[in-house]
């Protein structure tokens, strides 16, 4: 089977090869295939992933100009293999835990049907780009969170849902995951942990205002779907959507 991974890059030249090593390592899980897709990067973010696309086929990386992460999102759909049976996404910053693919697709052999799987995910401060794992002083924080790379989608589903909408600068995860609820899948939610989720001081997610803003904004074009068309549900009330208090200052 084969797994695609849809990562958009914009100015990560610093954590782009960890975040694409930590899914290398997991390339005994399935046939995996990473979509990455340069948003018009001024850094050498892009020559890092093509150097290690010379040395991994299963890298593919696409670039254009900078048009914002719900069109980077979008570009990754379109690359998508037609033999592509599940497909992920990780941030460019980010990582993905050993072994969670496995344990993921695992699921969906025993539970036929199976539209996704959801996880936890880790925030953490510092990062040990070596081993891929927290650094021995960083703080942490587990939660169950609004973050695409903590799912694992059937093909079938991401058909379903179609693309993001591009209208939004922050909180396009949010509405695109709205819409896979209101779907009503057949998901689990497991516990254990997908992703760490590196804070850091370029996080597009310390745009306080503006990610609040498209936040409540996603949230209201739910509730107007929902009114419009009583078939939709309502997404499960387990997103946890918070951060440490004693982090706002990083």
């Amino acid at each position: 089977m084969k797994l695609s991974v849809i990562m958009p890059v914009h100015n990560r030249e610093r954590f782009v090869v960890p975040a694409l090593r930590s899914l290398l390592r997991q390339r005994d899980a399935a046939h995996l295939d990473v979509i990455v897709i340069d948003d018009g990067s001024t850094d050498g973010s892009a020559e890092a992933v093509r150097s290690m696309a010379d040395e991994n086929p299963c890298i593919r990386l696409f670039r254009h100009a900078h048009m914002g992460v719900a069109a980077a999102r979008n570009a990754g759909l379109r690359q998508l293999p037609a033999d592509a049976g599940f497909v992920s996404f990780l941030d460019s910053d980010d990582i993905s835990l050993a072994g969670r693919f496995k344990a993921d697709l695992a699921h969906f052999e025993t539970r036929p049907g199976l539209d996704l799987t959801y996880s936890l995910m880790t925030l953490v401060d510092r990062i040990d780009d070596e081993t891929l794992e927290p650094a021995p002083d960083s703080r942490m924080m587990t939660l169950r969170g609004l973050s695409l790379s903590t799912a694992l989608f059937s093909r079938a589903l991401v058909d379903r849902v179609g693309w993001f909408d591009e209208e939004f600068e922050l909180s396009e995860d949010t509405d695109y995951l709205l819409r896979v609820f209101e779907t009503g899948p057949r998901y689990e939610l497991l516990d254990s942990v997908a992703i760490y989720y590196r804070r850091h001081a370029g996080n597009a997610t310390r745009e306080n205002d503006g990610r609040l803003r498209d936040h409540l904004r996603a949230i209201h074009k739910s509730m107007r779907r929902r009114k419009a068309d009583s078939s939709l549900r309502e997404a499960p009330g387990f997103f946890e959507y918070k951060s440490p208090p004693d982090w706002q200052g990083m």
